[in-house]
Parts: structure tokens; C-alpha cells; sequence
């Protein structure tokens, strides 16, 4: 499977590059494929580092504006023009998408995709490794517009929130 992953560039604390390890272990042990913001920075570094450790095959989607932090050990680095392109290449390469923590770009991409799916132009599965409650406030928010009518499908068909990386992998076989 081609997982695409959203997640931060920056270099956070263990108790969020922990988990983000082990997730990334998880889908190099099972054989998938890392379809990614394609750097070498912080937690997308990370994440890239433990699926090759872990035997998995890495796809990096970059923008030319940050090409020199292109991860160097990537199967596949894809350069696009714009923020722009890259999503909608990290969208086609996909087969699912996994979100860790991250900043304002992790807010966009997922925002983009759950719409994309709210409207069934992008119908594959989207979950969010919810680690120390980072997605507690986005979850709300989520829950609150399904309740008062606001999303055309229910929220359980949009996205799932895991508390485990191990809780992620059994949410996109679901």
C-alpha cells in the first residue's frame, strides 16, 4: 500500500517523534510504501530514516522551492512547481493517508484532502495519529459540525483518529 503521510518538518519532542518511529516501522515491516513530503528535516527525516531501516520503499513529493532538503536515500524524489502540485501528487500517489503532528502545512494538506473527500473526489482512507491529544481541539471541531449538520456524510466516513500507531494500521484495513 502507498501510504501518504503528513507530518511536521520540524524537530519536536520524543513524545512525539516516538510514536511517529514506530508508525514509520510499522509501514516498512509491512511492506508499504512512504509517499511523502520528500525532506530530510525534522519528523519527515525521521519517519523516511525508520521505513528504510525497516525494508519499506520511500516516494518523496517535493517542491522546488525546497529541494535542498530533498531526502538523499529516497526510491523516487518527484519535484513539483508549487505547494499546489505536490498536493495533488502526494493525493494521486496514495493509496491512504496518515496524519502525525504537525504545523500549519499538515493543517492544509489534511484540510484539502477531507474536502476532497467530503465531495467523493478523493475516496481512500484518512487517519490521524491523534499522539498526546495533539488532534483533540481539530476532533472537536470535526464532531461538532457533523452534529449540527455541516458535513454531507457522516464523520466516521471522512476521517478515523487512532491513539496508537498500532491502532492506525488497523484503521486503514477497515
Amino acid at each position: 500500500m502507498n501510504i501518504c503521510v503528513f507530518c511536521s518538518a520540524y524537530s519536536l519532542d520524543d513524545r512525539y517523534t516516538a510514536p511517529a518511529a514506530e508508525f514509520a516501522r510499522l509501514l516498512g515491516e509491512g511492506g508499504h510504501t512512504l509517499v511523502w513530503g520528500g525532506s530530510d528535516a525534522g519528523l519527515m527525516g525521521l519517519l523516511a530514516d525508520e521505513v528504510k531501516a525497516a525494508g519499506g520503499r520511500l516516494v518523496g513529493v517535493l517542491v522546488e522551492m525546497l529541494k535542498h532538503k530533498g531526502y538523499v536515500g529516497a526510491d523516487e524524489l518527484v519535484m513539483t512547481a508549487d505547494l499546489a502540485e505536490r498536493k495533488r501528487e502526494l493525493a494521486a500517489r496514495a493509496d491512504a493517508v496518515v496524519v502525525l503532528v504537525g504545523g500549519l502545512g499538515t493543517m492544509d494538506e489534511v484540510t484539502e484532502v477531507l474536502e476532497l473527500k467530503k465531495h467523493g473526489i478523493f475516496d481512500k482512507p484518512v487517519v490521524l495519529l491523534d499522539t498526546e491529544g495533539f488532534y483533540a481541539g481539530l476532533r472537536t471541531q470535526l464532531d461538532r459540525m457533523d452534529a449540527e449538520g455541516f458535513l454531507p456524510r457522516p464523520l466516521s466516513e471522512l476521517v478515523g483518529f487512532a491513539d496508537t500507531p498500532a491502532e492506525v494500521f488497523t484503521l486503514l484495513k477497515a
